[in-house]
């Protein structure tokens, strides 16, 4: 019975993309909060998407933006970020 106001893996890893563009509702945020706390795996994920949005940032950031420091061309970076936005 207690399931049905936890959140399972896909959910949550769901809401934690979403949560990179937009404010979770509180109640979310604790369900989520505790999921973490017992999934290694959602905890992971999670501080991928993290790390992933920290170097994206920083790109965004960097002086003297040219495309001879990316790793990636920007039209593979443009392809990444829109498959992310997709839903699945």
């Amino acid at each position: 019975m207690m399931k049905h106001w936890m959140f399972n893996c896909k959910s949550v890893t769901q809401i934690l993309s979403e949560s990179m563009d937009r404010d979770l509702p509180i109640h979310h945020r604790v369900l989520i909060r505790m999921h973490l706390l017992m999934c290694k795996y959602c905890a992971r994920f999670n501080h991928q998407l993290l790390v992933i949005r920290e170097v994206c940032r920083s790109e965004e950031m960097m002086p003297g933006d040219s495309d001879d420091k990316r790793v990636l061309p920007k039209e593979a970076c443009e392809r990444i970020k829109q498959s992310l936005q997709k839903p699945s």
